[in-house]
């Protein structure tokens, strides 16, 4: 077992999360023999010792090997796995302090039960019982000590969640905050916004003074040429003489030979740039060069070709908004940092309490729609953190939100509308479970915390050490 694959596994954090995880493991490991006789206390937790060979015993069951543990130590595995012996092992303290367990023939039942086990008929098969046990390389005892600790673990937590029904107005509260219509009035912002035409080179100019060091972009000039077997050999196959001459123009670029002998001496066709910079909609070569540029002098492949190329001078230049690439570019950014300023200034003014029924008013005039959500997840619209939002402020609120496409939107709540849940329905079922849960889930990170205080673990650095040292 890889260690990605058995950490994805068990994750090491709160002890209720262990337990859901850390349950079949795989074979494996070092051999019975390894450090059988070192019996040092590695952990106490209270008056229990946990020794090195317990932690030798938990990684064989593990089945990561030698070698993963080796290339990790530095990657804190020991300590991880250490982390899932002492979270089984608050367990096992806490299931006997409770006393649970489960009988031998309770645990043949649940064997029996497995469908996996069965027939069509619903009949225990020996026969497919066994052919599990081959497949996964099992012994009968090892996993139905496995099955049993499992058992043990769903009634520990049973026990803990135990009563844990949600009463109904919970239930019916759940309901409603998911499921209550929301009645807003939104606006586009895209008409408030400056539009091209409205944007002059005089602001264009004052955005690059402004930010010069960041919009300085790199220009190079270079001289490069296609080399293909057709222009190399004199045919279009890609033989052995090819790749020899490719080979050998390697090995010039690396001995120090200059781009021009190469070229002379292989017959090429040499081509040169001036001032180039990277243009999305460019020649693919030259493109495919200035992504390289870091390198002065090299061969590179690219698909059916390869290009040979010297970059002989490299300078980062001021945006020229007599270039129209860079006026384009140029002219984007300032559109969007005007919308960014509109943006974040009317959101200010939300924020401050400041923005008023009459403003939205002043904004909307012809252009405020009317839209319902028929629920929290309801994101047809609008995207859905902007939902969840919207969904948390009170009637009368106004707030800025987006859509899957990031177009912005001036809001406001209307109003929300209950949806009364019917008792005695699926509906209700479905809600009961899921606020069940939740109030079980609030119950096990408070058994969690209680479970801190309840043991006092001390951890041997000294030991840990040791055990990493016979990985080494």
């Amino acid at each position: 077992m890889s260690l990605r694959k058995y950490l994805n596994r068990n994750k090491i954090g709160g002890l209720i999360l262990i337990v859901v995880i850390i349950i079949a493991f795989g074979f494996g490991g070092f051999g019975g023999g390894f450090l059988s006789n070192n019996q040092n206390n590695i952990v106490k937790i209270n008056k229990k010792n946990i020794t090195t060979q317990d932690l030798i015993n938990y990684i064989n069951q593990t089945g990561i090997s030698q070698k993963t543990i080796q290339d990790n130590l530095n990657k804190n595995i020991i300590e991880e796995l250490l982390s899932g012996l002492i979270s089984t092992t608050l367990l096992d303290l806490e299931m006997n302090d409770f006393n649970i367990k489960i009988s031998q023939n309770a645990l043949s039942k649940k064997i029996r039960s497995n469908k996996n086990f069965q027939d069509e008929n619903g009949t225990f098969q020996r026969i497919k019982y066994e052919k599990f046990l081959l497949e996964n390389n099992l012994s009968a005892p090892l996993f139905e000590e496995r099955l049993k600790k499992r058992e043990l673990q769903k009634q520990l937590f049973e026990f803990i969640g135990a009563g844990s029904v949600s009463p109904k107005f919970l239930v019916t509260k759940l309901y409603e905050i998911e499921n209550r219509k929301l009645n807003i009035e939104f606006i586009n912002l895209e008409s408030f916004y400056k539009k091209k035409q409205e944007i002059k080179d005089s602001d264009l100019s004052s955005f690059i003074n402004e930010n010069v060091d960041q919009l300085k972009v790199e220009h190079i000039d270079f001289k490069y040429a296609v080399i293909n077997p057709k222009i190399l050999v004199g045919i279009d196959e890609f033989n052995q003489e090819f790749f020899d001459k490719i080979d050998q123009i390697e090995n010039n670029i690396l001995n120090g030979v200059s781009f021009d002998k190469i070229i002379s001496e292989f017959n090429l066709d040499s081509k040169s740039a001036t001032n180039y910079r990277y243009k999305e909609n460019g020649d693919e070569i030259k493109k495919i060069i200035y992504k390289a540029r870091k390198i002065n002098f090299d061969i590179l492949e690219n698909n059916e070709n390869f290009i040979i190329y010297e970059i002989q001078n490299l300078e980062e230049k001021k945006p020229d908004i007599d270039d129209i690439q860079t006026k384009t570019e140029i002219l984007e950014l300032v559109i969007q940092r005007d919308k960014f300023n509109f943006n974040r200034k009317l959101l200010e003014k939300i924020r401050d309490d400041k923005f008023t029924e009459n403003d939205f008013l002043k904004y909307g005039k012809e252009k405020a729609q009317s839209l319902t959500l028929n629920s929290i997840k309801d994101n047809n619209k609008f995207d859905i953190n902007s939902i969840k939002m919207l969904y948390s402020l009170p009637t009368g609120s106004f707030t800025l939100i987006n859509d899957e496409k990031n177009n912005v939107y001036l809001a406001k709540i209307k109003n929300f509308e209950d949806i009364k849940l019917q008792f005695d329905t699926k509906d209700y079922d479905m809600f009961a479970n899921k606020e069940n849960t939740r109030i079980r889930n609030d119950i096990l990170k408070s058994y969690d915390l209680f479970l801190n205080k309840k043991y006092n673990v001390n951890i041997n650095q000294i030991a840990i050490n040791n055990v990493k040292n016979l990985f080494q």
